[in-house]
Parts: structure tokens; C-alpha cells; sequence
């Protein structure tokens, strides 16, 4: 997988925005930086998928994060600095489009009423695992020219402007922990295509074929590298707890998943939802209220401490049935 002297020099073009024309490609580069931060916006508050999918595709962001991993494999600081400045730049930017988004919607979008939040709060491990898989396939379609057609499926499939708009709009919603929680997702995938891209351009063996162009190329230390891993390990460990996490709620839920239906089966309610926040197990029934006796919240209690789900609090959500049509015109 080795490159030559013209492999490195489309590859520093195509990453580092200070070459070749860089009013051009700044401009081009903030333009597209903005529109994608909004249609992310406007496609999380809408819950609408599709157009989330639309800003990844045109999101820029991921040529100076892999800029940066070329410019750690040159040991090259001023690229360095203008990379990582620029990553920066660009994220605050996209979390303030998020945050001014957030402003003009009257609900407060936040994950227990969107989907598109939901799925961006709660990273795990096999978020970071996928994320060095996308990385891998980033960098390996930026080195060799003929797989280049993969970058957009690269771009769908590593989500980076989404979670900067999720941060905006949590944080105006004033959902900080789900804002941090975005703001970690974000922070896994750009380590992981630093990274990444790292191994694969040193692999590529970048830094050889640079001076055949008159890229200059400094020596490596062994703590620059030291400094990628230590990256990689500090978004892991809250990852770590975040899938542990998860992993209890989901076997607690399928737990009481069946003493919840049972229960609610001897009142002829239908359980519609059960799921755990926090250590308040929270199950919505669909059915018409007793006349006479409350909810009996304690009475499931009860039952699921005998399948010994214990320190777990209940809390009993009561739906309704039945609807009215009323027409405008009184009929």
C-alpha cells in the first residue's frame, strides 16, 4: 500500500486547506461547513433521518480531522496547529448554528421526545469500535485515489456534524448531560479517524515518499504517537461505563418486562412501553382508570421485587383508551 512522491502531494492538497488556493478552499470549506450544520439542525428537530443522512454527505469537517493525522505523520507543527484550529473552529461553529436552531423551536428538543437525539446521547464501546473501522476505511480511500468513491458512504456511516448540532440543541434546551453525552460521540469518532488515519498513512509510508515532493518531514517522536493511543483510551473508559450501563437497563426492562404485562393483564390494561431512567422503572399501560382503587403501582412493585428486581422504583403511567371526532362545522 505504499505511495510515491505525486500520492503524497494529492493527498497534502486534498487535506491541508492552506495549499493551492486557500481563499478558495477556506471559503468552500465554511460554506459548506454551515449548510450542513443547519440541514443537521433542521433534520434532528423534524426527526427526519433522511435529511441528517443530507448533512453528513455534505459535511466537510472530516478533511482537517484526517488533516491533522497527516500532519502528526509529518511531524509537521504549523499544520498541525492550523488542523487542529481548524476542527475546533469548525465545531464551535456547528454546535452554535445547533444552539440558534434550538432558539426558534418552541418544544424543547431533547431525547425523551426525539429519536434523533436519543440516538446520539448515549454513546457505548461499539461506537468507538465502529468509528476505528470508518476511520480506517476514511483514511485508506484518501490514500489510494482509485477507492475514492467510498468517502460518501464513509461519511454517512461516521457521524460528526449531527452530534455538534445535538449539543447545540440539547444545550439550549438545557439538557446538559445529554449535550456532553453528544459532545462525547463527536469526540470518539474524531479520535479514532486521528488515529486511524495515523496508522494507515505511516503504514502507507507517507512520511518516506514526502521529500521526493519537498514536503518536509520532521522526526516522529515516540510521544506524539504515546499522546493518539492515550486519546483513544480516555474515550473508551466512559464508553465503557456507558455500555455497562446500558447492558444493566436492558436485562433489568427484559426482566420486568413480563411481570409488568401480567400485572396489567389482571386490570385487562395493555403494557405499551417499559423502559428504565435512571433507577425509576417507568411502565406506560393503555386502559381505562378504576373507579375505585388507584393504579396499584405498589402492587407491581411487589411482584417485581419477587422476581427479584429490588432496589428498582416503579412509576405507573396510566394512558386512556378510547377517542372523539369532532367536526368544525358541528356535525
Amino acid at each position: 500500500m505504499g505511495v510515491n512522491g505525486s500520492d503524497v502531494e494529492r493527498i497534502a492538497d486534498r487535506l491541508f486547506l492552506a495549499r493551492g488556493d486557500r481563499w478558495r478552499n477556506h471559503t468552500a470549506f465554511w460554506v459548506l461547513l454551515t449548510l450542513s450544520a443547519v440541514i443537521a439542525a433542521a433534520g434532528v428537530v423534524a426527526q427526519s433521518t433522511a435529511t441528517v443522512i443530507g448533512a453528513m454527505i455534505v459535511a466537510p469537517l472530516m478533511t482537517p480531522i484526517l488533516g491533522t493525522a497527516l500532519a502528526i505523520v509529518l511531524a509537521d507543527r504549523h499544520a498541525l496547529a492550523r488542523s487542529i484550529g481548524l476542527v475546533l473552529g469548525a465545531s464551535a461553529a456547528v454546535i452554535a448554528i445547533g444552539y440558534l436552531v434550538g432558539l426558534a423551536t418552541q418544544l424543547d428538543v431533547v431525547a425523551e421526545t426525539n429519536s434523533e437525539v436519543a440516538a446520539r446521547v448515549s454513546p457505548r464501546l461499539i461506537d468507538l469500535v465502529a468509528a476505528i473501522a470508518t476511520g480506517l476505511v476514511g483514511a485508506f480511500a484518501v490514500v489510494r485515489s482509485d477507492v475514492s468513491d467510498t468517502l460518501p458512504g464513509v461519511a454517512i456511516a461516521i457521524s460528526l456534524v449531527p452530534p455538534l448540532a445535538v449539543v447545540g440543541l440539547t444545550a439550549e434546551s438545557g439538557a446538559d448531560d445529554q449535550a456532553l453525552g453528544a459532545l462525547l460521540l463527536f469526540g470518539t469518532n474524531v479520535a479514532a479517524i486521528i488515529a486511524t488515519g495515523t496508522v494507515v498513512l505511516l503504514a502507507a509510508r507517507v512520511r518516506t515518499a514526502a521529500p521526493l515532493v519537498g514536503i518536509q518531514v520532521a522526526p516522529l517522536r515516540g510521544r506524539t504517537l504515546v499522546t493518539v493511543a492515550v486519546s483513544l483510551l480516555l474515550v473508551a473508559a466512559p464508553l465503557t461505563g456507558g455500555s455497562v450501563s446500558v447492558v444493566r437497563e436492558e436485562s433489568v426492562v427484559a426482566r420486568a418486562q413480563p411481570v409488568a404485562e401480567d400485572w396489567a393483564a389482571q386490570r385487562s390494561w395493555e403494557v405499551t412501553d417499559v423502559f428504565l431512567r435512571g433507577s425509576t422503572l417507568h411502565v406506560v399501560t393503555l386502559g381505562l382508570r378504576p373507579q375505585a382503587s388507584g393504579l396499584g403501582a405498589q402492587e407491581l412493585r411487589g411482584q417485581l421485587a419477587e422476581a427479584g428486581l429490588d432496589g428498582v422504583d416503579v412509576e405507573v403511567t396510566l394512558v386512556l383508551g378510547g377517542s372523539q371526532t369532532a367536526d368544525a362545522d358541528g356535525d
